[in-house]
């Protein structure tokens, strides 16, 4: 799985067709299963994004600011890399 908005974007119309399939759903146990599923993607992929509008807002400010190094702007910076 690729781990960009445009996959996770992606993976959640897949879900959304499992959820639509009534084929694949025929019992309470299935549509169960499936809904609990959904339900964690959900969460998974609020999370996600969230991150990604933090790490944008960080891009943004640090734009407006005028720093050129956003490698070393908040979470944006990685720590294996630094030698502070």
């Amino acid at each position: 799985m690729k781990n960009d908005l445009n996959a996770l974007n992606n993976y959640l119309f897949e879900e959304l067709e499992r959820l639509n399939d009534d084929e694949t759903l025929d019992n309470d146990e299935n549509l169960n299963k499936e809904l609990k599923r959904a339900k964690a993607i959900s969460g998974i992929s609020t999370s996600i994004v969230n991150n990604a509008k933090v790490i944008l807002d960080a891009k943004k400010y640090a734009d407006e600011l005028g720093l050129k190094d956003t490698k070393k702007v908040f979470l944006l910076e990685n720590n294996n890399d630094s030698k502070n």
